[in-house]
């Protein structure tokens, strides 16, 4: 078992941290590639100082924990992203309050509206054709309106 430390060289960090991230594209979950990622490092490290089998597993150690706080801060930076547009994949839910025209008339509890290019079902009191309408309900492809 020693003798594997004693060989523990350059090459074998860096096949080591391509089997990682190889096995992050297998099972994702965005663990396996900062460790594959610290074992690179210090199979890059290690051509230029060659290091001791201790250092390297201290400096694999120091990277793979100095990953976690990276990681994060590039979570929370992507996160920020999706909350720039918060009706991403809610389409919905932003037309909310809008008014817009009938298309067709409300008869019987259903009509429709032209929203850009999309005719969309609409239930709401009766009212004919032409009529201004509020969406004050969004659910899923169901919109109700009001009289604006």
């Amino acid at each position: 078992m020693t003798e594997m430390f004693y060989t523990l060289g350059t090459w074998n960090w860096l096949i080591f941290g391509f089997v990682l991230m190889a096995l992050e594209l297998l099972a994702p979950g965005v663990f396996m590639f900062w460790l594959g990622l610290a074992a690179l490092l210090v199979g890059l490290l290690s051509f230029a100082i060659s290091p001791s089998w201790q250092t390297q597993l201290l400096m694999f150690a120091v990277f793979a924990v100095a990953a976690v706080p990276l990681w994060r801060r590039v979570a929370r930076s992507n996160s920020s992203v999706s909350q720039s547009n918060p009706f991403l994949n809610k389409r919905t839910d932003a037309l909310v309050g809008r008014v817009f025209t009938l298309e067709k008339p409300i008869i019987d509890g259903s009509g429709t509206v032209k929203i850009d290019d999309t005719i969309w079902r609409v239930a709401g009191p009766d009212a004919p054709a032409g009529s201004r309408v509020k969406i004050v309900q969004a659910d899923g492809a169901s919109l109700t309106v009001a009289a604006a």
